[in-house]
């Protein structure tokens, strides 16, 4: 896998930074276009579901929950 890409984005009002690697991105991004979201509103509903989880392992946990199906 390649380095991480680091991205902007806006939870409940507060600008945040979110670091991943470039593959867990686009599964991100195709999951938001699969429900019809913005890849901030789909990282706003994981974040609200992630419990104590960091949001970047939380993001990582979904996309690879996904995947598996």
């Amino acid at each position: 896998m390649a380095g991480l890409k680091k991205r902007s984005v806006n939870l409940a009002g507060h600008a945040t930074s979110l670091a991943l690697e470039p593959e867990f991105w686009a599964a991100l991004e195709r999951a938001a276009a699969d429900e019809a979201l913005s890849l901030a509103g789909l990282i706003q509903r994981i974040d609200l579901e992630r419990g104590d989880r960091p949001l970047a392992s939380a993001c990582r946990v979904f996309a690879l929950a996904r995947a598996a199906g």
